[in-house]
C-alpha cells in the first residue's frame, strides 16, 4: 500500500505543478483576477495534499498498513479531486453552483487528517 500511495503523491505533485505552471502563464491573461486567485488556491491546495499522501505513504511504512491509514490516504485523494478539482472547474467556468462542491472536499481532508491523527495515536499505545 505505502508504495502505491507514495507513488499517487508524487503524481499529484507533478500535475499541481504543471496545473500551477498553467494557471501562471497560459491562464494570467484569460481569468479575472479573482478566478486566478480560485484557480491558484486550488493548486495549493492539490500540491498540499499531494505532498501529504506521500508522508501517509511513509507513516504507512513505519506503523503499519492499518485500516485508518489507507482511509487517511483515500480521504485525501477525495478532497484533491472534490476541493482543488471544483475550484479549477469553478475557475475556468465560472459555474457558481460548483462552489457548492468544494466544502465536500474540504470535510474530506479534514477527515483524512483526523484518520492520520488516529492511526499515528494507536500506533504510539501499541508500540
Amino acid at each position: 500500500m505505502s508504495y502505491k500511495y507514495f507513488a499517487y503523491g508524487a503524481i499529484g505533485a507533478a500535475l499541481a505543478v504543471a496545473l500551477g505552471a498553467f494557471g501562471a502563464h497560459g491562464l494570467k491573461e484569460t481569468l479575472s483576477e479573482d478566478m486566478l486567485e480560485v484557480y491558484e488556491t486550488g493548486v495549493r491546495y492539490h500540491m498540499y495534499h499531494a505532498l501529504a499522501l506521500m508522508l501517509v505513504a511513509l507513516l504507512a511504512g513505519r506503523i503499519g498498513d492499518t485500516k485508518l491509514i489507507r482511509a487517511a490516504a483515500r480521504l485525501l485523494i477525495a478532497g484533491i479531486v472534490l476541493f482543488s478539482g471544483s475550484l479549477y472547474v469553478l475557475a475556468l467556468t465560472d459555474i457558481k453552483i460548483l462552489g457548492a462542491i468544494t466544502p465536500l472536499g474540504g470535510v474530506a481532508f479534514l477527515a483524512g487528517w483526523g484518520c492520520v491523527a488516529a492511526a499515528a495515536l494507536k500506533a504510539k499505545k501499541t508500540n
